[in-house]
């Protein structure tokens, strides 16, 4: 039986999922394979590096210094989420403030791969943690560099934008993968589905440099939404068990607001009991 465990991010909403991961560490749960997208690549790579509460302090604490994200980090580095100071030399680094323990990580037996999507194409690439190494975390920068928000990250001989592009919730992957059963941890609840007009919005601002990357925003709520129907239906089959939160108190993506973090942070730690007594058959 192999299990697999899907973070989809969601950028500040991707607290939940920290909320999950923190839980299973503090339990000593493991999976067999584990893929996250954008901000769900960062709580599965300190998931596995057995780093609680690792980020939840970058969500609650370092996310409010204008280095993280700002409109003077937009004027001053060209970003306005700095990814570089994100899961670089200042914070992640073997030098930073919370390095990470990326040979911990490394060494578990979870085969883990990260989402991106090609600047150039608009089409899905796929990273495992071992295309990573100590003090280069590329995949992760690429798989949450949000169009508008960040400039294309470049690395590995191309540039890439955020991997919820192409593959917001990348089940399909994970069967191919070989998983037999799943969590998914969504950062929106399970019922709501995705709408176009906004990523229609942001399409027509990048169509002329980026057009790839604009077909992809066009296409991501047919995407989304065709996957999200595949897992109701995995669910529904009892292969997959969803953990979502029931609501997000108004959190958007790039919204920083402490107390709804709390909250879903809260409700996150307490829905990975349920994945736990479901992984051990005692959950209906």
């Amino acid at each position: 039986m192999k299990t697999g465990l899907i973070d989809v991010g969601g950028g500040f909403r991707g607290i939940y999922g920290a909320g999950v991961m923190d839980q299973f560490v503090e339990e000593k749960i493991s999976f067999d394979y584990a893929i996250g997208v954008s901000a769900g690549s960062a709580n599965i790579i300190s998931f596995l590096a057995g780093q609680k509460e690792r980020n939840y302090k970058f969500y609650m604490e370092y996310s409010g210094r204008w280095q993280y994200m700002s409109l003077r980090s937009l004027i001053k580095c060209g970003s306005y989420l700095n990814l570089e100071y994100v899961y670089g030399e200042e914070l992640s680094n073997s030098g930073g403030e919370y390095p990470l323990d990326f040979e911990h990580a490394l060494g578990t037996d979870t085969e883990m791969e990260i989402v991106t999507t090609d600047a150039g194409t608009g089409k899905v690439k796929y990273y495992e943690k071992q295309d990573m190494a100590r003090d280069d975390y590329g995949a992760i920068k690429a798989s949450s560099c949000l169009p508008l928000a960040s400039k294309p990250y470049f690395w590995k001989g191309a540039y890439h934008f955020d991997g919820g592009l192409s593959d917001p919730i990348p089940i399909e992957r994970a069967l191919e993968k070989g998983c037999d059963r799943v969590v998914l941890i969504l950062t929106r609840p399970k019922t709501q589905t995705r709408v176009p007009q906004k990523d229609e919005r942001v399409a027509k601002l990048i169509h002329r440099k980026y057009p790839s990357i604009a077909e992809a925003l066009r296409n991501r709520a047919e995407t989304y939404n065709r996957e999200l129907s595949l897992a109701l239906e995995m669910e529904r089959s009892g292969r997959l068990l969803i953990l979502a939160p029931d609501d997000i108190s108004g959190l958007k993506t790039l919204k920083r607001d402490t107390e709804a973090l709390q909250a879903l942070y809260d409700k996150g730690k307490k829905a990975a009991e349920q994945a736990i007594q479901w992984m051990e058959g005692n959950y209906s």
